[in-house]
């Protein structure tokens, strides 16, 4: 009896025990589950974390995506907050670029850098008829810029140093041949005729002519034109531009252009016209300058700036240039761009364009010289500017890129980032 009592009092002490463990380890379960809830996300992330090194490899797989969508739902509020970050930073730094497209006619007065040799001219002597200057190497093509030390600005500058030139001295003279500077030595010969020591050369310190204005920017003043460079009608090569200005000009009547011959506009501008702007480039995308306070060119039919489209943004298909065919009033015409070539670096010729509109074709029978410059307007966007005809196809020419236009402008601090933007 007695052994039954104790095996008894030891069975209620083992159950009594294992009830206790028992309840230990749910009110721990219990209070752990609490926890994890009152923890929320992260709580719950921590916990997944530990499980994912456990249990079979699909549970593990599962595991770790729940715990990598909370990690995602959990860092989704604070990604969104950098990108805005990031785009309030650009908006904040970089600034679009907006140019008002221009269209009007104008006058354009260079002086040249030095004086451009255009000729050779013979000089009577005892001895026969000659030209020291092509005697001495000089080239047509040329541009002295001194003549014994002494700054040749001007024909005025040439024939002081001519007037007290001594006979048979010989001349130090200094030029520019391709971007290249020459030293040579040239004899002046005295004209039976009038009896003064002449070079026997044609030279030539300053040239004129009409274009179309492309953009001005009001935020700087400054304006592009042109879009090709100004070549010296006698020899063909480009001016070398010491200083110059631009004014206003009117279109008084059209020659119109028919296969083989290019047309041209008839405009004109008094010698003593009010100058406008300045003229400080002339490079292969046009001329160059700053436009006075008082003398930004609009026009009635467009005023407002524009945005600018890259080389890769340019699409072919329908597009509008503006320009004048009569007085100073500036129109919209239909064109097509046939061909847009997209190009990384400046380069000229980036448009291949078709005049379609028919008041245009009746009117001037296609692209016409003085019409170099017209702004080419596509979606809304300043794209390029109308360079050159085919002169067995005045209705086709090229157009250059506006891009290249505005980087030679000294506008563009912001183009690399468009054309990362356009790439991308």
């Amino acid at each position: 009896m007695k052994k039954r009592k104790k095996l008894r009092f030891w069975v209620i002490i083992v159950l009594l025990s294992f009830l206790v463990i028992s309840s230990s380890i749910r009110t721990g379960q219990f209070v752990t589950h609490s926890f994890l809830k009152a923890g929320e996300l992260q709580s719950e992330m921590l916990h997944l974390r530990a499980e994912i090194t456990s249990g079979s490899p699909i549970a593990m797989i599962t595991k770790k995506r729940k715990a990598e969508a909370m990690q995602v739902r959990q860092d989704k509020p604070k990604a969104r907050a950098v990108s805005q970050d990031i785009a309030k930073s650009a908006n904040g730094t970089i600034k679009e670029i907006r140019l008002v497209p221009g269209g009007q006619s104008i006058g354009v007065q260079l002086s040249t850098k030095g004086v451009l040799v255009v000729g050779y001219h013979l000089i009577s002597t005892a001895s026969g008829e000659t030209s020291p200057g092509e005697s001495a190497g000089i080239r047509v093509g040329d541009v002295i810029t001194k003549i014994n030390g002494k700054t040749t600005s001007s024909i005025t500058d040439v024939r002081h140093i001519m007037n007290v030139s001594k006979s048979g001295e010989p001349l130090k003279v200094t030029l520019i041949r391709q971007r290249i500077m020459v030293r040579k030595s040239l004899i002046p010969l005295k004209d039976k005729a009038n009896e003064r020591y002449q070079l026997g050369l044609f030279i030539r310190d300053s040239a004129s002519g009409i274009g179309t204005m492309t953009f001005y920017d009001p935020s700087s003043g400054t304006y592009g034109a042109l879009g090709h460079v100004i070549s010296d009608r006698d020899t063909g090569q480009p001016i070398l531009v010491k200083n110059g200005r631009i004014v206003r000009s009117v279109v008084q009547a059209i020659d119109r252009g028919r296969e083989g011959k290019p047309g041209e506009k008839i405009a004109f501008f008094p010698e003593n016209a009010l100058s406008i702007g300045n003229v400080s480039k002339n490079t292969p995308f046009g001329i160059f300058g700053t436009m006075k306070k008082n003398d930004s060119i609009r026009s009635d039919i467009m005023d407002a700036a524009l945005p600018i489209a890259t080389a890769e943004q340019v699409k072919e298909g329908p597009a509008k240039i503006l320009t004048v065919l009569n007085g100073n009033k500036v129109e919209a015409f239909n064109i097509q761009i046939l061909n847009s070539i997209p190009q990384k670096h400046p380069a000229t010729k980036g448009l291949v364009i078709k005049i379609t509109d028919p008041r245009l074709l009746k009117a001037t029978g296609g692209i016409i010289q003085g019409m170099s410059g017209s702004p080419i307007i596509q979606d809304g966007k300043l794209v390029g500017a109308v360079t050159h005809v085919f002169v067995n196809d005045p209705t086709s020419g090229y157009g250059v890129h506006i891009e290249w236009m505005i980087e030679e402008a000294g506008i563009d601090k912001n183009h690399q980032f468009l054309r990362k933007e356009a790439a991308g």
